[in-house]
């Protein structure tokens, strides 16, 4: 029979009307409970990195439901698998959404293998998605609010913006677990997760019950026993603590390769990255690249072990082999024991001999410091050492600028030798004759002699000198009491460069006008050079400026106690007679209010750009609140503050009048209150009370001036004498939209919109108008990080009104207001 030819047209038609049925399964990123998921169909995201379905094992019919990367043809890179202990044998597996609203695998036979087991859901009222970060989501779908995300039962691969941590009120740990083999992706025998000892975080694999390698501490930026941390590949790390949860978070900033970490069947941590010219796996980071020494506890307590060194096993000074025949032998799990009692342990009367002499220390370097360490409160390294020399248990201290003071009581086990600057001094307490002092006469006698000859051609020089200049100048003696003067500025601080006037004068060309970064009420700021080729940027402070004596000291004493990658570094300072400079690492870019305010430059911020600035911002201020060893309240945030290095990443800068608070205060009090009109929190500007949550006001204030791409001070509706946050408020009232707001040079992807408005949301949260209201900055950062977490609604902001008022009313005194 011949077919009409009104078949014959329609059939090209229903051929591609089922196509087009086809492909949009195909990259369909969420189902419902009237939609499963067979053997042969798969979940894509919606960017289509990940792709979720049905997978075998390599070597294996066993059938698992899993997440993989879609893009990564080459080779199937499994990140996540459900049912990873219970396999189904066989094709006829199903993914889908059961009537109890639950996500569950079942398998031939209609029975559950897997199931996500959350009891709180409505019927008939979830939907499950799969994300672009490669998270797996169950969601209420009246609300869209969260019932259940993959990223909170890892396997054995972390992810970007995935936490492994603990939360202690409720007892749930989120940690990788290894494959059993390379072809059995079952619960294997490796775990690693985050381990906080003390208020001190660490990562830990195990190997069933022991411990089977570890980081060291975590110092605010690096984990200080991982010798590669300082590269670029490893940084990305951040540390999210707060009351009741510690989580690890990673998340790199250079987003267009894939990356992933992977404990492995053998318990090895590997850090990779995709070669999309090479198509294969490339290793950038494993724990165990320095060998031998990798492993935990190598060489036993009291062992160190240095990889450059045959054996690599040795004992510290004033110990010796406990089991010495199996220590000839390669056997050094025994470890050492001390040759000589320390004077604090004995109880006979020996140990009140008259003249006998105190225990003391044996100075380290560049150590992977013991396992367990302990927190102290001391400030500096000498009162480190006075609290573990009072305390006869204390066999050792090592003191790290970010973490404060760490001492050790009980067995010094797992200590490594760094071959390079890496790791930290280590001080071993040691009796007193094991320091050998008499070995070390003969150096002193030396060394004295030498001193005092160099003192005396030094002292007749500048006799000499001050003869010769003082029929010159006779005014050369006050000059130089005024410079000494001035140096007190600084107080004592050892870790400070002093530059001199004539050094900065040529290295900035005599301070030239082509030099000039630019200005402000403190005075100027030039670029320049270095004899050595390193660049620079000077702070020259004018003498009329309203940065006087005390904010210059306090932005050197504060700047030297802080190490984060996103604040700004101080190189030292200048002080000569009147003049005051401080000498900072040069930022490229410049400010971030030179771009974003300026028409022509701010389409070059992208989003993509803004939001690394934002959540750099954001770290920035979680380290100088909560991660750093000290507490420090800036006081000042604000674009012009914010610096931007050759890759926009940003660095928080100006610290003139940041407090440093106890670790128990809350808020303090001052009746100066400094800081610029617009960013204050209402609190700060009207009753001189400043917090952390007077900062988490101006940081919100700026995180809706990058996304607006406007100041805060713009008028947005004349009418109403609307600021920024007058206007984001008056937009979230009206049915809670605020596209407006987002800046009209923005080119916005469907997929990125979600995450600019919720960092608008966030905005609103952290300018509400009652501190109390606000967030702190480790749920800030979570929030912008992590598209799982559920975000308030906001109340509302402070200062919605363009014009402000301060009066004083009924005899109440005000506080005067300075602005900068």
């Amino acid at each position: 029979m011949i077919p009409s030819s009104k078949h014959i047209i329609c059939l090209p038609f229903l051929l591609f009307s089922l196509l087009t049925f086809l492909l949009a399964a195909l990259y369909c990123s969420a189902i419902d409970d009237t939609t499963v998921i067979t053997d042969t169909q798969t979940l894509t995201s919606a960017g289509e990195i990940y792709k979720l379905g049905f997978l075998s094992s390599p070597n294996s019919s066993n059938r698992y439901v899993g997440i993989w990367f879609n893009k990564v043809v080459t080779v199937q890179t499994i990140v996540w698998i459900a049912n990873r202990d219970n396999p189904i044998d066989g094709s006829s597996g199903v993914l889908r959404i059961a009537s109890n609203g639950n996500l569950e695998i079942l398998d031939g036979r209609q029975v559950s293998v897997w199931a996500t087991n959350i009891s709180s859901i409505s019927m008939n009222n979830s939907v499950v998605e799969l994300m672009d970060s490669g998270n797996l989501i169950l969601r209420q779908a009246s609300d869209g609010s969260i019932l259940w995300q993959s990223f909170e039962y890892p396997t054995d691969t972390l992810l970007p913006s995935m936490m492994v941590g603990t939360n202690r009120r409720t007892g749930k740990t989120q940690m990788l677990t290894s494959w059993k083999g390379e072809s059995d992706p079952s619960t294997g025998n490796f775990f690693s997760g985050l381990e906080l000892i003390d208020n001190i975080p660490q990562v830990v694999t195990w190997n069933g019950p022991n411990r089977h390698w570890r980081s060291g501490p975590w110092n605010g930026r690096i984990f200080i026993g991982v010798s590669t941390m300082y590269s670029v590949y490893l940084d990305g790390f951040n540390i999210i603590k707060d009351e009741d949860t510690v989580y690890l978070t990673y998340d790199h900033i250079n987003r267009s390769s894939y990356r992933r970490f992977v404990l492995d069947n053998n318990g090895e941590l590997q850090g990779q990255r995709w070669d999309e010219q090479k198509n294969v796996w490339s290793l950038y980071y494993s724990a165990e690249a320095n060998g031998e020494c990798e492993a935990y506890g190598k060489c036993g307590p009291f062992g160190i072990c240095n990889i450059l060194e045959s054996p690599i096993c040795s004992c510290l000074e004033g110990f010796v082999p406990k089991l010495k025949d199996e220590w000839r032998q390669g056997i050094w799990s025994g470890g050492c024991t001390r040759k000589m009692e320390l004077k604090c342990n004995r109880n006979d009367d020996t140990s009140s001999a008259e003249g006998e002499k105190e225990d003391g220390f044996l100075k380290m370097e560049m150590m992977k410091v013991p396992d367990f360490a302990y927190w102290r409160t001391p400030q500096n390294a000498k009162d480190c050492e006075r609290d573990c020399l009072s305390n006869c248990s204390c066999l050792a201290y090592s003191y790290e600028g970010s973490i404060g003071c760490m001492i050790w009581g009980q067995s010094l086990v797992d200590i490594k030798k760094f071959p390079k600057g890496a790791g930290a001094d280590l001080y071993i307490r040691g009796a007193y004759s094991e320091l050998d002092p008499k070995k070390k006469l003969p150096i002193i006698i030396i060394s004295t002699t030498l001193i005092a000859l160099i003192l005396i051609i030094v002292s007749a020089c500048a006799y000499l000198y001050r003869r010769w200049m003082a029929t010159k100048n006779k005014t050369i003696g006050n000059k130089i009491n005024e410079a000494s003067s001035n140096l007190k500025l600084v107080g004592n601080n050892t870790d400070l460069k002093v530059y001199s006037f004539g050094n900065l004068a040529v290295a900035t060309g005599n301070f030239s006008a082509a030099n000039k970064l630019g200005e402000g009420g403190f005075g100027s700021v030039y670029k320049g050079m270095l004899s050595d080729g390193q660049e620079i940027a000077v702070k020259r402070l004018s003498k009329g400026s309203t940065q006087g004596s005390e904010e210059f000291k306090n932005e050197v004493v504060v700047i030297l106690k802080l190490q984060h990658r996103n604040l700004v570094r101080l190189f030292g300072c200048c002080i000569e007679g009147e003049e005051r400079m401080l000498i900072y690492e040069y930022m490229p870019e410049k400010s971030l209010d030179a771009i974003l305010f300026d028409s022509a430059k701010r389409p070059l911020l992208d989003w993509e750009k803004r939001f690394k600035i934002i959540e750099g911002i954001s770290r920035g201020m979680l380290y100088l609140h909560r991660d750093s060893r000290l507490r420090v309240i800036h006081r000042d945030v604000k674009a012009s503050n914010i610096l931007l290095d050759e890759e926009m990443n940003p660095k928080i800068s100006d610290f003139g009048i940041a407090r440093i608070v106890g670790g128990d205060v809350t808020q303090a009090n001052t009746k100066r209150v400094v800081g610029t009109y617009g960013y204050m929190s209402p609190e700060y500007a009207m009753e001189g009370r400043f917090s952390e949550k007077s900062d988490i006001f101006s940081f919100g204030v700026l995180l809706l001036e990058i996304v607006s791409g406007n100041r805060n001070s713009v008028y947005y509706n004349h009418e109403l004498s609307l600021s920024l946050l007058g206007y984001a408020w008056h937009l979230w009232i009206k049915n809670k939209t605020t596209h407006s707001l987002i800046d009209p040079t923005l080119v916005v992807e469907p997929r990125l919109k979600t995450e600019i408005l919720r960092c608008i949301q966030v905005g609103l949260l952290c300018v509400q108008e009652f501190s109390k209201d606000r967030p702190s900055m480790s749920i800030i950062v979570t929030m912008l990080t992590s598209e799982n977490a559920t975000i308030p609604i906001p109340k509302q902001p402070a200062f919605i009104e363009r014009s402000v008022s301060f009066e004083s009313q009924n005899d109440v005194s005000m506080t005067t207001v300075e602005g900068r």
